[in-house]
């Protein structure tokens, strides 16, 4: 992320209580950065989640219009047992996961907020913040939204040549590659391409069904998708597109009143 020496105006951790007061004048928005600290294979960090949803958290709420929704501090660790057989893994469980989140949800109800967007960076955390966004609605009785990448996918995957490319594969790597090449050892990057035996289990298929495996009975690597075809050109386009999609459901919920949303989503 774009480290900055003075304070920003919408970041939540960085502004003074009366300076929230206020400004919750003008916006009642903000956005719940979710990511996990897990392994990405033996190419890339294990901050990865975490990292790309704050970033894309900041560079969201930076191309709003003013004023711009809040960015709440973000969620590190995620729901990710499944690759708890890589060294580097730290998981929660779901239920943690979910009363932290519901925990967090109330409180911004009660200080004034009556949207929230959680934006997740972790596939696998979906389910868990689906569970705290329904009981944060339930009892605050605000609107509470969880975006697993939803608003970009489709035209992501129009812009990668590889099959179920779910982790650490060309899109993660292409993606890091643009914004930290730093933190990218290209020279370690496989091809872990996964071949299911029936098109229902392809993790980008849309008639496909949602189940669970852990990474190591498919992937030796860690690696799940390729690699090897990831580029900073690919990732320029990739966080251009995400940004340019997530801003425009922000503006959508950010400009409507709870009223509105509920009728224009029915």
């Amino acid at each position: 992320m774009n480290t900055k020496q003075h304070k920003s105006t919408f970041m939540w951790e960085e502004m003074t209580w009366p300076e929230i007061e206020e400004y919750l004048k003008k916006v009642d928005t903000a956005i719940l950065p979710c990511g996990a600290i897990e392994q990405h294979g033996p190419h890339l960090p294990v901050d990865i989640d975490y990292f790309d949803a704050k970033y894309m958290a900041y560079k969201v709420a930076e191309a709003c219009s003013d004023p711009k929704p809040f960015v709440l501090p973000p969620i590190p660790y995620g729901v990710s047992y499944h690759h708890e057989d890589f060294k580097g893994t730290l998981s929660v469980t779901n239920d943690a996961l979910s009363r932290f989140v519901y925990d967090i949800g109330m409180n911004l109800a009660r200080n004034g907020i009556k949207k929230i967007i959680i934006l997740n960076g972790h596939g696998d955390n979906a389910p868990t913040l689906h569970y705290a966004a329904q009981m944060i609605n339930r009892d605050a009785k605000i609107f509470v939204c969880v975006d697993t990448g939803e608003t970009s996918d489709v035209a992501l995957y129009s812009l990668i040549d590889t099959p179920n490319d779910i982790h650490a594969g060309e899109i993660e790597t292409s993606t890091t590659l643009a914004i930290r090449p730093e933190m990218v050892q290209m020279d370690k990057a496989v091809n872990q391409t996964l071949e299911f035996g029936s098109k229902f289990l392809d993790f980008d298929n849309e008639q496909g069904v949602t189940w669970y495996v852990r990474t190591n009975k498919i992937s030796e690597s860690g690696v799940m998708g390729d690699a090897t075809k990831a580029s900073a050109e690919k990732g320029k386009k990739m966080w251009d597109l995400m940004i340019h999609h997530m801003v425009n459901f922000v503006e959508s919920i950010k400009n409507s009143s709870l009223d509105d949303l509920y009728q224009k989503r029915y």
